[in-house]
């Protein structure tokens, strides 16, 4: 059992009140006024939310589930963010591996009014990457927390991926609202078509390039690297905030001589200690590749979004892969 179980005990407790009152309330409402013609898409983190937003455009209200800079291994549902999915139209999230917790709130969601994407549904996920731990921690932690992964869930950052997310999206929309099928669709296509270009930008960095080893903070990148022809190397697992041990950092040090590595990247979003050490005692740089994983409201608030982040990322990718 997970240690925060007793949340959700209470949290599903709480949203059933919550719904009830709600659902009373709703419907004298909308004996009045009638149903509100605007769809309400709720989505758990920023990937999610920027790729519905572009699919819906001005035909819905997208909403972001996740607080802007939050964690989203390590977050857990309240109660009032669990009535949010009760009351929403729409509900996007990545997968069952990443959204650990969905599949225990969905048993309290009718779908029958709510529906459900599982934006990541239709794509094959590869193995995490397994990254030993110190013995004592490991153990302590094995019962008590399920945010580790067997599978690796991050594939909102291979663009090539990232657009079967969009279209999965897009698909539940038509399928949901048929009378805006057009519009969903000249949306996604637009979008899209951003998408196909940033793979196109990327497939032209990496081609030709003789170095194609890169050291990640977290294994977050083995889609992209994957798409790419790329080998990636990471301090730690799938999640971020996994601990590597001395015998995995020593292995670390004797790959970077080995393989001439010239940076490692790390997060913002993140601790960078472990990080920041390695790169001090083997002499390289440091420098961000965001996962994407929870982009700030001041990152929002200037404009930044999962193309021009995926940008910066190549940026900084050809600072070893050359």
């Amino acid at each position: 059992m997970r240690k925060n179980s007793w949340k959700y005990i209470v949290g599903l407790l709480l949203t059933a009140v919550i719904f009830t009152l709600t659902a009373c309330g709703q419907t004298k409402e909308q004996d009045k006024s009638g149903k509100s013609d605007t769809i309400k898409v709720v989505t758990t983190f920023y990937p999610m939310y920027d790729f519905a937003k572009n699919v819906v455009g001005d035909a819905g209200d997208v909403q972001l589930l996740i607080p802007a800079g939050t964690e989203p291994h390590d977050y857990e549902p309240s109660a009032k963010d669990i009535a949010k999915i009760t009351d929403a139209d729409v509900f996007v999230y990545n997968s069952h591996e990443l959204e650990t917790w969905v599949k225990d709130v969905l048993e309290n969601v009718d779908e029958k009014k709510v529906t459900v994407v599982e934006a990541a549904g239709s794509i094959d996920l590869m193995a995490g990457a397994a990254h030993e731990h110190d013995d004592d921690e490991e153990e302590a932690d094995h019962d008590e927390h399920d945010h580790d992964h067997e599978l690796d869930p991050h594939v909102w950052l291979d663009p090539v991926l990232a657009q079967k997310e969009v279209e999965a999206i897009r698909d539940a929309l038509v399928k949901k609202y048929p009378d805006k099928k057009e519009t969903f669709e000249k949306n996604a296509t637009a979008y899209l078509e951003k998408l196909k270009d940033l793979d196109k930008e990327y497939k032209e960095a990496f081609t030709n390039a003789k170095n194609k080893t890169f050291v990640t903070q977290h294994a977050a990148f083995g889609y992209l690297a994957k798409q790419y022809g790329l080998t990636q190397e990471s301090i730690a697992g799938i999640s971020p905030d996994q601990e590597p041990s001395p015998s995995r950092l020593a292995e670390l040090k004797k790959y970077i001589k080995e393989h001439n590595v010239s940076v490692i990247y790390f997060e913002t979003s993140a601790s960078s200690k472990v990080a920041e050490t390695l790169a001090s005692e083997t002499g390289v740089e440091l420098a961000v590749l965001n996962p994407l994983e929870s982009i700030t409201q001041k990152e929002q608030d200037k404009g930044e979004d999962y193309i021009s982040v995926m940008k910066a990322n190549l940026d900084a990718l050809k600072k070893s892969i050359k």
